[in-house]
């Protein structure tokens, strides 16, 4: 089978690494699933020598740094970043999952008060695992699970 071909971005991130079928959760995460103003190319399912198979997201003209990428390690852990300006890769670098998540995912408990509509709580986590991942709730100490991280992203 010959490999796609996909032109190299002037400038922007390109995302590595992200485990085949992820690409789309990892864009829900980012904000950039119906995102008008920002040109993507999607690579779905692509060969790796490292990982068997991998997806790869190129992101024109935009920088996404900081925590931001680093919430993407709650499903693609092995990820890695690269900032592309003229053509060339001038930082390159693996998500780090922080040690505290807020506003990314729901409490997987249905009575926490992050879960209330009467009250504007920003859900907020500690990272007890990192792989795989395993938060804890900060208000009601629930568990949340990869697979329920997972199923709240693939759900919207």
């Amino acid at each position: 089978m010959e490999g796609i071909l996909v032109r190299k971005i002037k400038d922007g991130t390109v995302i590595d690494h992200i485990p085949a079928g992820m690409a789309f959760t990892v864009l829900r995460i980012l904000g950039l699933v119906r995102s008008p103003e920002s040109r993507l190319a999607v690579i779905v399912n692509t060969d790796s020598g490292k990982y068997g198979s991998k997806d790869i997201i190129k992101i024109e003209n935009k920088y996404i740094e900081g925590d931001l990428l680093n919430k993407i390690a709650l499903i693609a852990p092995h990820a890695t970043i690269n900032i592309i300006k003229d053509y060339e890769i001038v930082e390159k670098y693996r998500v780090d999952l922080p040690d505290k998540i807020e506003n990314v995912v729901k409490c997987s408990n249905p009575v926490c008060i992050t879960n209330s509509e009467r009250e504007a709580v920003t859900p907020s986590f500690e990272v007890v695992s990192k792989e795989p991942v395993r938060l804890k709730c900060t208000y009601c100490g629930r568990y949340t699970e990869f697979e329920d991280i997972i199923k709240q992203f693939t759900e919207k």
